[in-house]
């Protein structure tokens, strides 16, 4: 274990905690946020679709020009913490809503918040530690955000069916783990020695070619890879209950926090491109297993294939994205690389839904395995094979 937590430091921590926090308060929604929009507050499933489109739009569109902001200010750090604590008083505001279009507005809110502080906060991670061990902070905050996404949905679960509360109330108590992360994050004491932003920081166009490859590659994967609502629909599809499908989701999100920090480490020793590759023949074998699987038990294991892929896909996706971003485009190529893996889910999503619903549940996990298959041939040709490009 010390080996593979060499050369992180105290910021590290610090902010894998700070995603724990933060996707604990996100997850306590998760499952409870479609039952409260259409049961509570009256709204239809068309309604659904197209609220929670216009909040996972608005994250994706933020956090490119987060990410300029960040490499332009003297600090990175003020604009996560801001992005924290949007985040955290939004969920309040829906709990609070007695109509859709207000819980809109905080959704939107909730999402403007996340969009903000992912690619300061990802660029403070690759200042955190070591270059050599870049690939190990991505996969200890990978740790933290998939281990909050498993706690988040199991408190929820609590919440409703052990103490009986209110559903409104998970909304109120999602603010105190929002909160923390917000209070964690103002603790990051980050370095950037010697930078004083000018008129052309943060250009996109002065980054390398190699990184603009390496988001083709990443776009072309991601028109495949849909939102895991339809990993959720499936097993509901095959017999699986409500109760039961939250705990395999959260078993999901389980397996993928125990896989993050050796996928961060394995990326660190034996490369990216070789680690990033397995990772996306993982994805192209869950979802040929959720078109083909028939069988509950089969569909559970799945989950936990798919886990595997989450966990790496996020740790080294990100240490990659780092590695073809100089320093002081740090935040602007995550920006970049964060707005392609969701404007590609989404496009992938809305894709996936409309074979859902025209042809079969199979063919949406069909059409993301070729879009597997495309994205490994992409990475193939286009992304370097080199251990790191700092």
């Amino acid at each position: 274990m010390r080996r593979r937590t060499a050369g992180l430091t105290r910021d590290t921590y610090l902010l894998s905690l700070t995603s724990l926090f933060a996707d604990i308060s996100t997850e306590m929604l998760y499952p409870v946020l479609p039952i409260f929009i259409t049961q509570v507050l009256g709204a239809s499933a068309a309604t659904l679709g197209a609220f929670e489109g216009v909040a996972n739009a608005t994250q994706y569109l933020v956090q490119g020009p987060s990410g300029w902001l960040a490499d332009r200010l003297p600090s990175r750090r003020p604009l996560a913490a801001a992005g924290y604590l949007i985040s955290a008083v939004a969920k309040p505001m829906i709990g609070l809503s007695s109509s859709w279009p207000q819980a809109l507005a905080g959704r939107f809110a909730d999402r403007v918040g996340s969009g903000t502080r992912s690619a300061p906060r990802d660029a403070l991670i690759a200042g955190s530690a070591a270059d050599d061990a870049r690939g190990r902070a991505f996969g200890l905050e990978g740790l933290g955000d998939n281990l909050g996404a498993f706690i988040g949905p199991l408190l929820a679960l609590l919440i409703l069916f052990g103490l009986r509360y209110p559903i409104r109330s998970i909304f109120y108590l999602a603010l105190v783990p929002g909160l923390a992360s917000f209070l964690l994050v103002l603790l990051v004491r980050e370095r950037r020695a010697g930078f004083v932003p000018t008129a052309t920081t943060g250009r996109a166009r002065d980054l390398p070619t190699r990184f603009w490859k390496y988001l083709l590659a990443t776009g072309l994967f991601g028109l495949g890879n849909s939102t895991n609502v339809f990993l959720i629909l499936r097993a509901q599809n095959l017999g699986l209950s409500l109760q039961t499908t939250i705990l395999v989701y959260s078993g999901f999100n389980l397996c993928a926090s125990l896989v993050s920090l050796p996928a961060g480490y394995l990326s660190d020793h034996l490369g990216r491109k070789r680690t990033l590759l397995v990772a996306l023949a993982i994805f192209v074998v869950s979802y040929a297993g959720f078109a083909i699987g028939r069988n509950t038990v089969v569909v559970a294991a799945l989950f936990v294939l798919y886990g595997v892929f989450q966990g790496m896909y996020r740790a080294i996706g990100k240490a990659l994205a780092s590695d073809l971003s100089p320093e002081v485009l740090r935040g602007t190529g995550l920006g970049l690389y964060a707005s392609t893996v969701g404007l590609s889910a989404l496009v992938a999503s809305v894709v996936a839904g409309q074979l859902w619903d025209r042809v079969s549940p199979s063919a949406t996990f069909w059409y993301g395995s070729a879009f597997g298959l495309i994205g490994i041939l992409a990475v193939l040709v286009l992304v370097s094979g080199k251990k790191t490009e700092s």
